[in-house]
């Protein structure tokens, strides 16, 4: 081999080498920027962690062409009179609104019926009990027993104490703010330790009942978990949500992990479907069947038409992503009618989630990987298949598994497994199931 054949091959090995590294640094800039373009709306970042950055509010609805309001055939709610009420009040005229003659010997034409709905005066009702002491001939004093609940010299009552519970726990006030209401609503000082201390009680009375509600949701046949960190005693604590569509189960845990999911007992003995969010932790429970929330599949699916209209190479881009976003929008408006669809285009659209997965497992595409069919775009180009946006969806892809069998599960009722765009119910979308086989 000559010098320059020898130079020749010491430079192409070097170029080599140079392209991988350039191709290694271009994957890891396409990374970080990513992760730059997180946020809220396209990721499972909470909204806490978007800063200043927040971006502006997009919802996913399409308009509807209704009016605002009460729609036609909306059966209407509204204050109806009763037949016995508390209380009657008559009103006599007192003179002829014609002649002006007295009415008090006029014989009663009939009356008009006219009922007032309001709170009477609330005020606090005091009970005093007396434990009377009697001494026996046999000189021993005897003192009687107190009332169940009766422990101390000054308490709160039952029903005062309930009312704490569902103002600090029902309605979210603060404990400042529900001290402060009930001082103000019943005239008496009710202080924030006080609020702390009822809601420990009211909880401490739950056992048999978190118990029931811990065996319900172990045994349904489908349940939706999620976990959110919050802080409490100044560390960062989780809360852990498990939930039906009757049942919802919510535990505090220092951990995230399975750790804590033991500790709740559901996740152990469930052999149902769970739907959640493609969390590690999930998958050590062989026993699940898996199903991926939809809330989170869409902000996923966004991420991945972002990523791909800040890189096409044409004005109007086609993304598989906004195919699919349509179509799970369009199953989930038809499972919420609870019928069949009437809409031809959006029963075409339903069946068009089958066309959206085939063609990526036979070509072997991936998510992140927009590929549009031949004839796409303005001059039939295709956008580059390189260009990629890792996801929950390209790291958990399995085209026939969790991603569709989560458009056959039924919608939790706790705010935090984000019901809205949760899957159907499994009894009432047996039809749009045969969609995605």
């Amino acid at each position: 081999m000559s010098s320059s054949q020898s130079w020749l091959c010491r430079w192409l090995v070097r170029t080599r080498g140079l392209k991988a590294r350039i191709l290694e640094q271009d994957a890891r800039i396409a990374e970080l920027e990513r992760q730059l373009s997180a946020n809220s709306r396209n990721s499972a970042k909470p909204p806490s962690a978007d800063g200043l950055a927040k971006p502006a509010p997009k919802s996913l609805r399409k308009k509807s062409g209704r009016k605002p309001g009460g729609q036609r055939g909306h059966k209407g709610d509204t204050l109806r009179q009763v037949a016995d009420p508390d209380e009657v009040t008559r009103h006599e005229p007192g003179c002829c609104r014609g002649c002006g003659q007295g009415l008090t010997n006029a014989p009663e034409a009939g009356f008009t019926r006219r009922q007032v709905f309001d709170l009477p005066p609330v005020s606090i009702h005091v009970t005093e009990h007396h434990l009377v002491s009697r001494r026996c001939g046999c000189g021993m004093t005897t003192t009687a027993n107190a009332p169940a609940g009766v422990a101390a010299p000054v308490q709160y009552g039952p029903r005062i104490l309930a009312v704490i519970v569902y103002l600090y726990m029902g309605q979210y006030l603060s404990k400042h703010r529900t001290a402060q209401a009930m001082s103000e609503l019943f005239g008496t000082p009710v202080l924030a330790g006080t609020v702390a201390a009822a809601t420990a009680r009211a909880a401490g009375d739950l056992t048999g009942f978190c118990a029931a509600v811990t065996e319900k949701i172990a045994a349904a046949e489908v349940a939706h978990f999620d976990e959110t960190g919050f802080r409490a005693a100044g560390k960062l604590h989780w809360l852990h949500s498990a939930s039906t569509s009757l049942f919802t189960l919510i535990t505090c845990h220092r951990r995230r992990g399975r750790e804590a999911m033991n500790a709740a007992g559901i996740l152990p003995a469930f052999t149902g479907t769970a739907v959640h969010d493609a969390w590690a932790p999930y998958d050590t429970y062989p026993q699940l069947t898996h199903a991926f929330c939809n809330a989170h599949v869409l902000r996923e699916l966004i991420a991945v038409t972002d990523h791909h209209h800040e890189h096409a190479n044409n004005p109007e881009p086609w993304c598989w992503a906004a195919q699919v976003i349509d179509n799970l929008l369009a199953i989930k408006a038809m499972v919420d009618r609870d019928a069949s669809p009437i809409d031809p285009a959006a029963g075409r659209r339903a069946g068009a989630l089958r066309s959206t997965r085939y063609p990526l497992a036979r070509t072997g595409g991936r998510p992140g990987h927009c590929a549009a069919p031949a004839g796409a775009g303005r001059h039939g180009e295709r956008p580059d298949r390189r260009k990629t946006a890792p996801s929950m969806l390209q790291k958990h892809w399995r085209p026939s598994n969790a991603l569709c069998r989560g458009l056959r599960t039924e919608p939790p009722v706790h705010p935090m497994s984000d019901a809205s765009c949760c899957s159907a119910r499994s009894d009432r979308a047996r039809y749009f199931a045969s969609c995605t086989h």
